[in-house]
């Protein structure tokens, strides 16, 4: 392309400092360095865990950034030493990498990596080597991907090749929430066919939750959330019943095992708070109830009685729902494609990335499941 080689003048939306909206800039990208690749942003999603950088965790060494990490685009350049994606390519940037040579990618148990951005700076969600600058102040690129600009530069290990004929406008969901609950339920729960499960939360990371108990066979899967609107969306998934916890006196596990006969066997929380967190663990079943972390906070320590886990109960955390991620990535666009996973059906809003504050409030307010913000044409 016309522009290989060359910085890249291109909109973005900057977070200057936490708390703050993001402001639309004109920001230089340079080109790619060695094992990178520039890529052209088609579509992203806003994701929570956006909202929790700029909002929640708030760390300063974090900022100023260009956030995002749900995205997907085409390849406009590659650095050198890059062999197995040329320009065209269509992509999904990864937020978790994938190098193929450390312990950690090696190992069948686990997806996480030793290299790319969380590997020293997992509080602050950014590495301090960035591509990006913005009025002579260097912007940090926000987990790696930073999906909220037109163009972003991410190391080879942290993009997919995805099929050419996959719609970018709905597959960029892959690269966080949908990948992140479908695959906490296949891979990290292990949802057994015939089984009771019960999912709280349901934003996208929940309903995704929900899509991978139904997929995996689960008899009963209870929906649980404090908003009545998001049943009938939670059915669309799978969910067969639905379970707010404002209607009741009593705890939420309590609900559940008078429910199910002593508790759920498998639960996931996808919300990010401690206190969900502990109600999870506590409304499985004793002996062989499985409970998993889904929700992204580190914010505050949870706790739990040790008798929860001594009774046999197993309590576990999922990132990137257990999904290596160049490996499975592009299996799940093809898995979308021929329908095995919904994507559309999570998608409520259609924005421009100028209109990324507006994505940012509807989904703090609980507004939307997701909204797709279009960043570039194909």
């Amino acid at each position: 392309m016309a522009t290989a080689g060359k910085v890249i003048k291109c909109q973005a939306a900057v977070a200057w400092e936490p708390n703050k909206p993001l402001v639309m800039e004109k920001i230089e990208v340079a080109p790619p360095q060695a094992n990178e690749i520039r890529i052209k942003v088609v579509a992203t999603g806003v994701c929570h865990t956006d909202l929790y950088h700029l909002f929640e965790g708030k760390h300063k060494a974090g900022f100023p950034c260009v956030m995002g990490h749900e995205g997907a685009g085409i390849v406009e350049s590659v650095g050198s030493g890059v062999t197995n994606f040329k320009p065209g390519d269509k992509v999904i940037p990864l937020f978790v990498s994938q190098c193929g040579q450390c312990r950690f990618c090696k190992s069948p148990k686990t997806n996480q990596c030793e290299k790319g951005w969380a590997s020293d700076r997992y509080a602050a969600m950014s590495e301090l080597d960035t591509r990006f600058t913005c009025k002579g102040k260097k912007i940090l690129q926000f987990m790696g991907t930073s999906t909220f600009s037109e163009y972003t530069v991410v190391n080879e290990i942290a993009v997919a090749k995805i099929h050419p004929s996959a719609p970018l406008n709905k597959v960029c969901l892959l690269g966080c929430g949908i990948a992140t609950g479908y695959g906490a339920a296949i891979n990290t729960a292990k949802v057994e066919p015939g089984s009771t499960c019960a999912v709280f939360g349901l934003g996208a990371v929940g309903l995704a939750a929900v899509m991978g108990c139904k997929n995996a066979g689960a008899k009963r899967i209870i929906a649980v959330d404090i908003n009545p609107d998001k049943y009938e969306k939670a059915k669309v998934f799978g969910a067969t019943e639905f379970v707010n916890p404002k209607d009741h006196e009593k705890p939420i596990s309590q609900v559940l095992h008078e429910m199910t006969d002593g508790g759920v066997d498998f639960s996931l929380e996808c919300v990010g708070n401690v206190a969900v967190m502990r109600s999870a663990l506590e409304s499985c079943v004793k002996g062989w109830g499985v409970s998993v972390l889904v929700g992204w906070t580190d914010l505050d320590d949870f706790s739990a009685r040790p008798i929860q886990l001594i009774a046999g109960r197993t309590w576990k955390g999922s990132l990137f729902g257990g999904f290596k991620s160049k490996d499975s990535v592009p299996q799940l666009v093809n898995d979308y494609l021929q329908k095995k996973v919904k994507l559309d059906e999570f998608i409520t809003h259609n924005m421009t990335l100028a209109q990324v504050n507006s994505a940012i409030d509807l989904m703090k307010t609980g507004g939307c499941i997701r909204t797709i913000l279009s960043v570039s044409p194909e």
